[in-house]
Parts: structure tokens; sequence; C-alpha cells
């Protein structure tokens, strides 16, 4: 795999001319929506195809699949353009295989909401092993707030092997967290009680394959009482024969240039649980200090520390798919950011004709613009390069594998990345 970077001049027919990749392929494969206007520091994924099939009259995707020995869904990854369309075409060419060597299986988690594309969704799955819908809010007596238009979402993750998940937190519509509804539930064993059964029972009826349960600000003086409640609400769950996972996010010091995280005993929670997924600082906070989504060299110095207290094969490592749009002045606690897709962000550089700009140490692109009202902005964003910096840590530390919020945009390059460094596991047999 190379990951080409746009220099001054070069456009797509030049590069698909070097690299002897058709130009077609090369948008299809990275999803590129500016061909035709490149931006100098944009990034795009060179992989050459080891084995490729003309498609014949009577063909589907079963039986290319057989004939080669590989399954549909391997076939889907290398070719999720494929997920949109009815049948394929007599005499177009489709990869069997790439010229790839895939590290190892892991596991894959992606968060959606129950309102997801279902276009975008069929995409996705092929590359997932969870499937985790958000999100059944927990109230201050243990009720729940519940999802009414899930189930076809869920029947749809089981139809591609995809385990659906269940996920339970104190977060409101508006993306707050209620620590004071968190607090009254760890301290208060009759709500816990009355919580987990309501889990359990909407686990039940709804056919979901476990839960997956978020706990905020874990700090030294709540740890204990989360500890006892995961460890009270697992065993039940366990013992029906549900899956248990828990996303955490690691309280990061984000106010100033410099990020850092508060180390904790997350061990405590291993014992309980069959996975935990650590998310990215930036759920729901835009008023940070305009920095990269969670930056590499804090990522490998949060898991240097966590890999020594946990089996790494426990540990699912959060990916960021949005980027951020800032303006500035930065006035903390006052200037907001706004989410941005990554292909946005591109085009953004390239109609205003700016180079973008990559920090290292972050493995995050950057650059700064100014709007029509002469208001000057910086991006965050993530490329090619921040990706394949990303899922390489689940390798060099040996993790679970990688969990995504959100998928409810389908980034093409993104899971090309993913696709070419690992195999995905199923963790269920297809419906």
């Amino acid at each position: 795999m190379i990951i080409h970077v746009v220099q001054s001049g070069e456009t797509i027919d030049s590069i698909s001319d070097y690299y002897k990749i058709p130009v077609n392929r090369l948008i299809l494969e990275n999803g590129i929506t500016n061909p035709n206007n490149l931006a100098i520091g944009q990034t795009i994924v060179i992989v050459q195809p080891e084995t490729l099939y003309t498609v014949r009259a009577g063909d589907t995707l079963e039986s290319i699949a057989e004939q080669h020995g590989v399954s549909p869904m391997e076939l889907l990854r290398n070719n999720p353009y494929l997920s949109d369309r009815e049948f394929m075409y007599s005499g177009e060419t489709i990869v069997i295989k790439y010229q790839t060597n895939k590290a190892r299986t892991i596991e894959t988690s992606g968060y959606t909401f129950s309102y997801i594309d279902q276009s975008v969704l069929i995409k996705t799955l092929p590359f997932l092993s969870y499937l985790t819908i958000f999100n059944y809010r927990a109230t201050r007596e243990g009720d729940l707030v519940t999802i009414a238009d899930d189930a076809d979402v869920i029947q749809l993750a089981k139809t591609y092997g995809v385990a659906p998940m269940m996920f339970v937190s104190t977060i409101t519509e508006e993306g707050t967290i209620i620590r004071e509804v968190t607090q009254n539930i760890l301290n208060n064993s009759s709500v816990q009680d009355r919580l987990i059964d309501n889990i359990l029972q909407m686990i039940k009826t709804k056919g979901y394959y476990g839960v997956n349960m978020y706990i905020e600000d874990i700090t030294p003086d709540n740890i204990n009482s989360i500890v006892e409640y995961i460890r009270v609400a697992s065993a039940k769950f366990r013992s029906e024969g549900y899956r248990v996972l828990v996303t955490t996010t690691p309280i990061m010091n984000i106010d100033r240039p410099i990020v850092s995280f508060e180390k904790l005993d997350y061990s405590r929670l291993s014992g309980y649980v069959d996975g935990i997924l650590f998310a990215s600082y930036d759920w729901a906070r835009f008023y940070s200090y305009p920095s990269s989504i969670f930056p590499v060299n804090v990522l490998r110095e949060l898991l240097y520390y966590v890999v020594n207290i946990i089996p790494p094969d426990f540990l699912f490592l959060g990916i960021t798919t949005l980027g951020y749009d800032w303006t500035l002045p930065y006035v903390p606690g006052a200037t907001g950011a706004t989410a941005i897709a990554n292909n946005n962000a591109i085009r953004i550089a390239a109609e205003n004709n700016i180079p973008i700009q990559f920090n290292e140490a972050a493995q995050s692109p950057f650059f700064y613009y100014m709007d029509s009202d002469g208001i000057l902005h910086i991006v965050w964003f993530n490329d090619a390069r921040s990706f394949d910096a990303r899922a390489g840590l689940v390798e060099e530390f040996d993790l679970q594998g990688l969990s995504l919020w959100t998928i409810m945009r389908f980034d093409t390059q993104m899971w090309f990345i993913i696709n070419s460094q690992y195999n995905i596991e199923k963790v269920m047999e297809a419906d």
C-alpha cells in the first residue's frame, strides 16, 4: 500500500498514469469527490490488485465468491460500490483480491443512529463485527427511554453476520451527559437493579446480541462504584448468554495546546466485560482548543499505559471519522467548532487553492482559510495518513480491534485503509 500525497501540478490523470491504475478505480477506491480539482496535500491510497475478474452474464456475487474461494463479504469489502447495486454488469471488472499482506484478523465496532441511511448501512456492514445502535437513555429512576425504530437496523445487521449491540447511557438527544442521573444510578442499588432488569428485558424483546454500556468520567472518586455496577450488570447479562462491552472516554485535558490524559486503573473493568472501547475525547465537545482529533502521539502514550494493566485483546481503539472547523481567534469556552466531513474539508482547501499541511506528531492534516465574511478558520480533519497511523496501532499494541464513531457517513478511504491492513472477524453467523 502506498499513500500518495498530491503535489502541485499533479492531476488525477497523471497519478493514474504513474501508478498504472485506471482513473475510475482511483476515484472509487478513495471516494474522491474532487477529481478535477485535487488539493495540494490531499492523499490518495494506491493498492495494486492481485486478482481481477470480468463479470459474465449470469454471474452473482455468491457464484463469483465460490469460484475464487473467497467469501461474499470479502468481495463487498474489496468492491464496496457493489452494495449500491441490485445486480452486476456483464463486462465490468471487480477486484477479487488486492496485493496486501494483512497483519491479522481483528474485530470492528461501529456506532450508528437508528435513522442511518440504509444504503450507507448496507455498504458498511461487511466491514463490521459489531453494530452499536445509539442510544437507550437511562433515567434517574432506572427506566429506559427507548428507540422505537431500531428493528430494521437490528435485523439488517444480523443478515450480514454483524452483532447488534444495545447502547445504554445517560446522554440526552442534545448530546449532554446528565451526571446527576449517573450518580443516582451508581449510588442507589434499587435503581441499579431496576435499570439492569429493564436493559435485559429490552435486549430480549428487540433481539440484541448484547449491550454496550457507556461509562463517562471515570475518576478516582467514583471508580469503585462504577466497577461494582458493571460487575453486577455483567454477571446478569452474561448468565443469559449476552455479550457485554463498555465504552469509556479517557478524561482528557483538551483546553490547551498540549493534550494529555488522566491515568486511571481501567484494569478493574476488564474482569467483567468482553471488551473495552476507548472512544475519542471529542464526542460532543466542540468547545475545545483547536487541535487534531485524538493525536497519535497522545493515543500511543495512552495505549502504553493501558496495555500494561489490561490484556490488549480486550481493547478497541476508537477512531473518529469527522473533522472540525474552528473560527479564530480561539476563545476558551466560547469558540465552538463545527463538525465537518473529511471530503468537505478537502473541497474547501481545493476551492480556495490552499495547500493542506500535516502535523507529523499528531498524524493529522490541517489548514487555515478565510471565509467570505473575512473570518479566519482552522480545520483539522483525517486523511489516509491519519487512518493508517491509527489503524496501525492495533497491530503495534496487539489490540482486539477498532471502534468507529460514527458510521453515519461512509468514509471510503478509511475503510480502504482498514481493509488493506486487516481481515474482519464476524462474531455471529448471518441470519
